[in-house]
């Protein structure tokens, strides 16, 4: 079976880029740590500082439920509340 790969864009309310990025920044370390998780990294667009994008790797489509069910990706979500301003999670398989 073929790891699933995610690309996940988070864009901030202007106003909330910094709390945004500081509450994403928390997910890295214990998300990291979770059984399941190949890779796991965040980026900020260079020119259009609202936009986040995780890439991520996850062993199977159980792994990712793992992760959006813990404790740490529960904060996250319940902190951010009204910061965001778009979120667009794309599942995806790789074919070469």
């Amino acid at each position: 079976m073929s790891p699933l790969t995610i690309v996940a864009k988070v864009v901030a309310k202007e106003w909330a880029v910094e709390p945004v990025k500081a509450e994403l920044l928390k997910l890295i370390a214990p998300t990291r740590n979770e059984s399941g998780c190949i890779g796991y990294t965040l980026h900020q667009d260079n020119e259009n500082p609202v936009v986040f994008i995780f890439h991520e790797s996850w062993e199977s489509a159980a792994s990712l439920e793992q992760h959006m069910n813990s404790d740490h990706f529960r904060a996250y979500i319940s902190a951010v509340g009204d910061m965001i301003e778009e979120k667009v999670v794309h599942k995806m398989t790789r074919i070469a």
